[in-house]
């Protein structure tokens, strides 16, 4: 008896693993907020998820997803407009938006050791403490890679 082997693209598993995550919290709030050129919050974190899936599965390492894309989803979920900065405050956003991301996904998931990884240390080099996890190296590199992306190309 053959079995059927059932192969999901990279962006349908980040939807089907995330999706009581997109529908029901405040997730919906980063389509609002602008990250680079006219890319919103939204979009970038669910590139930098299916990128990191995609990064993961092409090299073939052993990899919590389910941490991963979460993690991915979340590491930006500041949930402001960093460019609306008319008292400075937001002056030194690359170093301080991962610790606001974090309390906020805390405030409305309850998180992995890895999830908190990612989202705490995905600005290395930046923030200086590096990911502990294979799957927050992941998630650092494919945000660099998106990031580039998107201010490059997609302006």
């Amino acid at each position: 008896m053959e079995t059927e082997v059932v192969v999901i693209d990279h962006f349908e598993l980040v939807r089907s693993t995330a999706r009581d995550m997109l529908e029901n919290s405040r997730f919906h709030l980063t389509k609002t907020f602008i990250q680079h050129g006219r890319i919103s919050v939204y979009s970038h974190c669910l590139s930098v998820a299916v990128m990191s899936v995609r990064i993961a599965k092409f090299l073939r390492i052993k990899t919590d997803y389910a941490s991963l894309i979460r993690g991915a989803l979340l590491h930006d979920y500041f949930l402001y407009d960093w460019h609306d900065n008319p008292d400075g405050r937001h002056n030194l956003h690359g170093f301080t938006h991962p610790s606001k991301a974090l309390r906020n996904a805390l405030e409305d998931f309850d998180l992995t050791h890895k999830e908190c990884d990612i989202i705490k240390h995905h600005m290395f080099p930046l923030v200086p403490v590096p990911p502990k996890c294979r799957e927050a190296w992941i998630v650092c590199t494919a945000d660099k890679i998106c990031a580039l992306q998107e201010t490059l190309f997609k302006r």
